[in-house]
């Protein structure tokens, strides 16, 4: 049997392999130079309207991790036949968190405010760049932490009133296919997910009981949106235990949420190109889009 931790770390330089791939545009929706999306045109050599899946990264909220990482997944998308909007946004800054040495995750509410500002600009922005794109056939996607991010930009409707990232109906969404997402921030504290990154993203301990109502995905459900996830059993960074308490949350607040376990597959296939893997996740996406 192989060693876990030696199994991670191939994946993971697997995954990390790749070069990035330049989009075929990039727009901005905001002043700072994080709010920017890239788009990707579908490669099928068609002409015909297509699904746009938006992609939100992960990387635990920190600023090392940016969309250029996850630029290869998005051009796996594009070849399969979708047209593809990669999103940007604030992440922690590049210090140290006190007591740590990793980075600190997230900024409060700017992470927050960039993932709603984005979504919100997006049916313009990609009419402008990828006129093949059919807004009525829209997939939200993310990995890990983008993961969380997707969940929550699907919840918006049901945020607690007077939130200032609250919309007035459910977003046009056919769904969220979320990859290996913090989706339950309890138990991602517990098992201590990425050194404390939710707790961090949420501005630290005093602040999280009452940050965690308007952003913890298993506390805004229903959502009444179509949600699927892709859970690696092997993961060691993202355990699926996270994944089973969200889709354990889901059931008692009376929604269905679909969940695909994969055998011995950790965190980083799911967007890796070469691995089996991101098929499957395409072929999630496409489930929801068509």
């Amino acid at each position: 049997m192989p060693d876990p931790a030696a199994r991670d770390a191939a994946e993971e330089a697997s995954a990390f392999s790749h070069p990035a791939v330049p989009p075929d545009a990039t727009a901005v929706y905001g002043e700072h130079p994080d709010q920017i999306v890239d788009f990707h045109a579908p490669r099928d050599g068609g002409d015909g309207r297509v699904p746009l899946v938006v992609v939100l990264h992960g990387g635990a909220w920190r600023a090392p991790y940016d969309r250029l990482h996850i630029s290869p997944f998005a051009d796996f998308l594009a070849r399969r036949g979708f047209a593809v909007a990669s999103v940007e946004y604030r992440r922690g800054p590049g210090l140290p968190h006190q007591g740590g040495t990793a980075p600190v995750a997230g900024r409060w509410p700017e992470t927050f405010d960039d993932v709603a500002a984005a979504l919100d600009a997006l049916p313009e922005l990609a009419a402008l760049h990828l006129p093949r794109a059919d807004p009525r056939r829209t997939v939200l996607t993310g990995h890990s932490a983008g993961g969380q991010l997707a969940l929550w930009a699907a919840a918006r409707h049901v945020l607690p009133a007077g939130s200032p990232w609250r919309l007035p109906a459910p977003p046009a969404l056919r769904g969220v296919v979320a990859l290996a997402p913090i989706g339950h921030f309890e138990r991602a504290r517990e098992l201590d997910v990425c050194g404390g990154a939710v707790t961090q993203l949420l501005g630290g301990e005093e602040a999280y009981g009452e940050r965690a109502a308007a952003t913890d995905p298993a506390r805004l459900l229903p959502t009444g949106i179509a949600t699927a996830l892709v859970q690696g059993r092997a993961d060691l960074t993202v355990p699926a235990e996270v994944a089973d308490a969200f889709v354990e949350a889901a059931a008692k607040a009376g929604e269905t949420v679909g969940l695909t376990l994969l055998e011995d597959v950790g965190h980083f296939p799911l967007i890796d190109p070469a691995a089996d893997a991101c098929a499957v996740v395409a072929e999630e996406i496409a489930q929801l889009a068509y």
